[in-house]
Formats: C-alpha cells, sequence, structure tokens
C-alpha cells in the first residue's frame, strides 16, 4: 500500500471519528431516565472509541515508518493528543463503571461530565484536524 493511501486511509478514519464523537454526545440524553443503560451505553462507545482511536493510530504511524515521513512536530503531537485522549476515555469509563448511578446526583453529575470530556475530545480531534490543514496549505510549517 503507497503512503497516499495509509495517510487517505488516516484521514478517512480521523473523520469517521469525529463523526462517532459528536454522535456519542447523544447517550447521555438517550439515556437520561435509565442509569443502568447509561453505564452499558458507555462500555459500547469506550470500546468503540478504543478500537477507532487505536486504527487511526496504526495507520498514522505505519505512514509515518513505510513513507519515512520522519518524527515532525505535528507527528509527535498527534501521538500526544492520541495518549491524552486514552488516558481520559479510560479514566471516564472506570469511573462511570464503578459508581452509584442510582444515585440520581451521580447519574446527572456524571452525565454532564460525559458530555463535556466529548466536547474537549472533539475539540482536540478538529484543532488536530485544523493544524494539518494549515500544514498541508503550507501555512504553518513545522
Amino acid at each position: 500500500m503507497e503512503v497516499v493511501q495509509m495517510l487517505a486511509t488516516h484521514s478517512l478514519l480521523v473523520k469517521a471519528f469525529l463523526g462517532f464523537l459528536v454522535g456519542g454526545l447523544i447517550i447521555p440524553f438517550v439515556t437520561a431516565k435509565n442509569p443502568l443503560g447509561f453505564r452499558k451505553a458507555n462500555f459500547f462507545y469506550t470500546m468503540i472509541f478504543q478500537a477507532l482511536i487505536t486504527m487511526i493510530a496504526f495507520a498514522g504511524l505505519v505512514s509515518v515508518f513505510t513513507g519515512d515521513l520522519g518524527w515532525s512536530v505535528t507527528t509527535i503531537i498527534m501521538i500526544l493528543v492520541w495518549a491524552v485522549m486514552m488516558y481520559i476515555e479510560i479514566q471516564k469509563y472506570k469511573v462511570i463503571k464503578i459508581a452509584n448511578l442510582q444515585n440520581p446526583e451521580t447519574h446527572k453529575v456524571l452525565k454532564s461530565a460525559f458530555v463535556k470530556i466529548s466536547l474537549v475530545q472533539i475539540l482536540l480531534v478538529t484543532l488536530m484536524v485544523v493544524l494539518m490543514i494549515l500544514k498541508a496549505k503550507g501555512i504553518v510549517s513545522f
């Protein structure tokens, strides 16, 4: 597979992941009256999240190594963003898994946290996409 195809795959996966993150914002609202449903939905969300973000990282790293693209600042930033997003998602999953969701106040706080964390993740991915577009257009060069 050529480097161009790997980068196109990486880009497509990032767009699908961004769509997944935006779609995931409905989980707290759909499960508003069902705390156990919220926990189960969070489990499936986290598993899909990890699968997609790992595919993105794999496609990106394969592109770097097969295309001899080198370790640019943007590549390092992408790896750091990946690590931060994985860490945040794992911590969110753990908290929701062990929380007493039968307590309405706890359920409310965790739903709010879910939305806020999702918005931060969407922002991180969007900023990376914008940075890469600016790099591709030659507006930024690092």
